[in-house]
């Protein structure tokens, strides 16, 4: 899975975005609305980079490389992340055994941020998702107060659904289509 837009590459992640993404994850701002709002050491953005590597050998998907195509500098990943629908918890669809949701997740360093790349890179995903995935319904889990995400998804179309608890951690669900059947 690669796509290409105006200004972007999405491309597969590998094992040589490490260096660039333990940057990123060392940024306490990069970092304040991810995951459980701490920063990660080299080791865990390495675990975190082998889920997602992981996640593209079990489900054929994940979060894709973000590079800017005038000088192909990594700016940081977008794509999709499954959740198990009933617990919240962070699943693959090929070993799930209830409903899941498919959300479009973003993070770039911060000298790139204010400039469209967010919205441009998950507008190419939801796209995919939407034409060749063939699916009706798309999430994103924004932490309150996160103001930039909220505006992307809601730029893509997803509207606040309702909040919810997300790694015991206030977060709320905005969403493109209807609830997943239970």
């Amino acid at each position: 899975m690669q796509f290409e837009t105006e200004r972007l590459l999405l491309r597969p992640l590998s094992l040589d975005d490490l260096d660039v993404f333990a940057g990123f994850y060392a940024d306490p701002e990069v970092m304040r609305y991810l995951g459980v709002g701490r920063t990660l050491n080299r080791d865990e953005t390495e675990a975190s980079l082998g889920r997602m590597l992981r996640s593209f050998e079990v489900d054929g998907f994940g979060q894709l490389a973000v590079e800017r195509t005038e000088d192909g500098e990594l700016m940081g990943r977008c794509g999709f992340l499954v959740w198990d629908a009933e617990t919240l918890t962070p699943a693959t669809e090929a070993e799930a055994t209830g409903p899941t949701e498919l959300e479009i997740g973003y993070a770039l360093g911060r000298e790139f941020w204010g400039q469209g790349y967010a919205t441009e890179a998950a507008t190419a995903v939801r796209n995919h998702a939407l034409r060749s995935m063939r699916r009706t319904r798309l999430i994103a889990f924004i932490r309150p107060g996160n103001l930039a995400s909220a505006r992307v998804a809601e730029k893509l179309g997803m509207r606040h659904e309702r909040d919810v608890e997300l790694m015991e951690l206030p977060a709320r669900l905005y969403a493109l289509g209807n609830e997943p059947a239970r």
